[in-house]
């Protein structure tokens, strides 16, 4: 399946949304620290509801050691700098989406990692700064299954 990577994520509300994307869809969730909050915050688990042992969250002290665990993979970048759109990629199960924290995105020197792939934005009206973070997770991760025929993990 897909995985979909949070680098220091700050606002606890948004991780606990992806925690229940990543039970309902079936992707890994990896979040790189530091957070910028707990994971026992009341909002945090709210937000993910009953779903968090249904889940597969993996929290990594740094990016470094991410990239031990989630290469050799295809990593997207998701950026509002980029010019490539995300509907424009073909997903192969075990693509790498990587998302920033809120609210300043992926730092450049991470966008231009040589892990990174391609950078790819979600198209938005001009103007607007950014979208919430766990509904850009959610978009990119039902593209991608969605291309795959919603197929069931394995």
């Amino acid at each position: 399946m897909f995985r979909v990577v949070f680098f220091e994520p700050r606002i606890p509300s948004n991780t606990g949304n992806a925690i229940r994307l990543s039970a309902v869809t079936g992707c890994e969730l990896h979040l790189i620290e530091p957070l910028g909050f707990d994971l026992t915050e009341p909002k945090l688990r709210r937000a993910g509801l009953d779903y968090h042992d249904l889940a597969s969250v993996t929290v990594h002290p740094s990016l470094d050691a991410a990239w031990e665990v989630l290469l050799p993979a295809r990593v997207f970048a998701f950026s509002a700098h980029a010019t490539a759109s995300f509907a424009d990629i073909a997903y192969e199960p075990g693509d790498v989406l990587l998302f920033g924290p809120e609210p300043s995105g992926l730092p450049e020197e991470v966008r231009a990692s040589s892990h990174v792939t391609e950078q790819i934005r979600i198209p938005m009206l001009p103007g607007r700064r950014s979208l919430n973070l766990a509904n850009s997770a959610s978009i990119a991760i039902y593209e991608a299954w969605r291309q795959h025929g919603f197929a069931m993990p394995s």
